[in-house]
């Protein structure tokens, strides 16, 4: 596992929050795909993790309040997220740099940056984080959010996604910036306790009144996506490369053709394609590439006495030369580099 280690301050990110204090706790940093997943599921929720373009460069930072955590999160790397329904929290997501897109419950949600996002899904969730997106999480508790509200303690109807109105960014950052600050106080009174289950409270019942219920009719609190609402036939399209991208991780190792992945996925090969570049951004093959890079790069990492050329050829690679090629253009270094840094 790489060692843990603090980092210094990033430049100041989106809206010119001073996160500088949450960045001083850095829980862990890591170019391993495996570790990454463990980490990140270990504070937020257990999930599945697909990793897409770009070099894994994981990120993650936190701090504590009371009943409240936050955390500042880069993969680095573009990748596609499905945790687990949340049973007893809700998540805030305040997109510092790039942009998310969430799906929870069959509502999708575009997150630009410098925008936020309320996110408590019940049945399903599915997040698409643009390579070098980083967001800014809270992780409130359901129970905090009941207590806030005294004409309902014991309900909570939160929406399954939904993006703060406008208007109301500029007063959310605002209590952000107050959060991160109240960290950075020492603790050690029972006065200073009391004050922070007041300001947490506070926090929470802003949410609960300006997170997208009741929002603005001029900003829809549900935000259609750039791809805009999934239909019948896109659910369909996702279960269709859900399974071909199952058939290609149970035979890695195996020749495949295109026409055995479109067999898998129950269409033709053009529609496979087509269906590939819309939601993958990139061709069925190439999709197989990079998940065969993927564990090459995960055997090399996980085993030191681990051969590149016999990995390359247990995965599919027959020439070396275009093989170490395609590894330095995913990961930004050749395999024997990794492999060293292994030893």
């Amino acid at each position: 596992m790489p060692a843990m280690q603090t980092l210094s301050a990033p430049l100041p990110p989106a809206g010119s929050l001073d996160l500088s204090h949450l960045y001083q706790h850095c829980l862990f940093r890591s170019d391993a795909q495996v570790d990454s997943h463990d980490q990140v599921a270990r504070e937020l929720s257990d999930h599945d993790l697909r990793w897409r373009h770009g070099a894994v460069d994981t990120a993650m930072y936190k701090a504590g309040m009371r009943r409240m955590e936050m955390f500042v999160l880069r993969y680095g790397a573009e990748v596609e997220v499905r945790p687990r329904p949340f049973q007893s929290f809700a998540l805030v997501h305040l997109s510092l740099r790039g942009g998310a897109e969430i799906e929870a419950d069959g509502v999708r949600v575009s997150i630009p940056q410098g925008r936020t996002a309320l996110i408590a899904p019940r049945k399903s969730i599915r997040m698409w984080w643009e390579r070098g997106s980083e967001q800014f999480i809270l992780k409130v508790p359901h129970s905090l959010l009941r207590e806030c509200d005294a004409s309902s303690p014991g309900e909570l109807n939160l929406p399954s996604a939904a993006l703060m109105s406008t208007p109301h960014e500029g007063p959310w950052r605002s209590l952000v910036q107050s959060l991160v600050h109240t960290t950075a106080l020492p603790s050690g009174s029972q006065a200073h306790g009391v004050w922070v289950d007041h300001f947490e409270r506070n926090v929470a019942l802003f949410l609960r009144t300006h997170s997208g219920m009741g929002a603005d009719p001029s900003n829809s609190p549900v935000t259609r996506s750039p791809h805009q609402a999934i239909s019948i036939s896109e659910s369909s399209a996702y279960a269709r490369l859900d399974a071909m991208e199952a058939y290609m991780r149970r035979r890695l190792a195996a020749p495949l053709a295109l026409v055995d992945l479109a067999q898998a996925a129950g269409v033709s090969i053009r529609t496979l394609t087509m269906l590939c570049q819309r939601h993958r951004g990139a061709s069925p093959m190439e999709l197989l590439r990079a998940m065969r890079l993927d564990a090459v790069r995960a055997h090399l990492q996980s085993d030191a006495n681990a051969s590149v050329t016999t990995c390359a050829l247990e995965y599919g690679f027959g020439h070396l030369g275009r093989f170490s090629a395609y590894y330095r253009e995913r990961f930004g270094e050749l395999p024997s580099e990794t492999s060293l840094r292994k030893h």
